[in-house]
């Protein structure tokens, strides 16, 4: 199942914002070289295409496109790292609440 916010993601449940993007960060941080290759040049693609289109147009054109980049990249990119990023999620949250135990 694809998730495009962090609230809906059941591993994250009960967490505010701040830890949730804590927990999304380190997981993030963890994943494994290829997976991070692949989310990395899913990404430059997106970026490339959209800054082709850009470049090709005139004047007032190139708003569309610079909108439709603001919508796509966020739309596209962001379910993909949570996909890549949930088998993770249960162990580093488990760390992160054991470190906060351990500094009260």
């Amino acid at each position: 199942m694809m998730f495009f916010n962090s609230q809906r993601i059941p591993e994250l449940e009960g967490l505010k914002f701040a830890e949730r993007m804590q927990v999304m960060r380190t997981a993030a941080d963890r994943l494994p070289v290829p997976k991070k290759f692949l989310l990395n040049i899913i990404k430059l693609v997106i970026l490339f295409v959209f800054f082709l289109l850009m470049a090709q147009a005139n004047d007032w054109r190139i708003i569309p496109y610079a909108i439709a980049l603001i919508v796509v990249y966020p739309a596209v990119t962001r379910p993909l790292t949570y996909l890549l990023c949930r088998p993770d999620l249960p162990a580093i949250r488990k760390e992160l609440e054991q470190e906060a135990a351990k500094q009260q």
